[in-house]
């Protein structure tokens, strides 16, 4: 049987930000990439999930030949990342034909994502129309404008993770919006169309590897 449930894995920085030659999704913890951790996190959530992977024109050999050694059985497919992660996500979008799936978006550097953290993304959406993990702000926080600071209740705001999971037929719509630089993730596109967004916990390890320091959190928590 073919899962109803998808999965976009968003792999297209070139390691900029981690001062690496290497892209950091390709950067091993433990023998093993990250993206390889990732992506093995959804499989382990649904042996059947159809798997898309986005990533950098300059390194499709290289996921090729990666996905084929850690994923032989596997049929995942690999698009091209675009300009920006708007762009990506929209490519990897085109290859899902079936509007009444549900589609999980989500960036390759996350591999602590929880198995429970997926199901409850994924299954609010199959109920709602769209679901979003988040997670708790632990320490104070002050507002600046124009040279002005005040104190706001961290309450009143939350860290954004993912995966940000969508019923294909909405977020496909969604994309074809014009890009905007304010789409900072894939739920601000669906707002874009009016849409409310449903939150879902999340889990306090499912942090993005984005530089050095969050590589050693990654290397200490495996």
């Amino acid at each position: 049987m073919n899962s109803q449930y998808n999965v976009i894995i968003v792999a297209g920085g070139t390691g900029s930000r981690m001062q690496s030659t290497v892209p950091k999704q390709f950067i091993e913890i433990k023998g093993k990439p990250i993206l390889i951790h990732t992506i093995e996190k959804f499989i382990e959530f649904d042996e059947f999930i159809n798997v898309i992977v986005c990533v950098h024109k300059d390194y499709m050999t290289d996921a090729n030949f990666m996905l084929a050694e850690y994923f032989p059985d596997k049929n995942i497919q690999i698009v091209i990342g675009g300009e920006t992660r708007f762009h990506s996500v929209k490519n990897g979008l085109n290859t899902i034909t079936n509007k009444n799936d549900v589609v999980g978006i989500h960036d390759a550097a996350r591999p602590f994502v929880s198995v429970e953290t997926i199901k409850r993304c994924f299954e609010t959406a199959a109920q709602k129309g769209n679901a979003i993990p988040i997670s708790p702000i632990n320490e104070s926080l002050r507002m600046v404008t124009n040279g002005i600071n005040k104190a706001v209740s961290r309450d009143d705001y939350k860290i954004v993770q993912t995966p940000q999971c969508f019923l294909v037929s909405k977020i496909k719509e969604a994309f074809e919006q014009d890009y905007s630089p304010f789409f900072t993730d894939d739920a601000t596109v669906l707002e874009g169309m009016d849409e409310t967004i449903h939150l879902v916990e999340g889990n306090f390890e499912n942090i993005k590897i984005t530089n050095p320091y969050d590589l050693k959190f990654a290397e200490l928590y495996l």
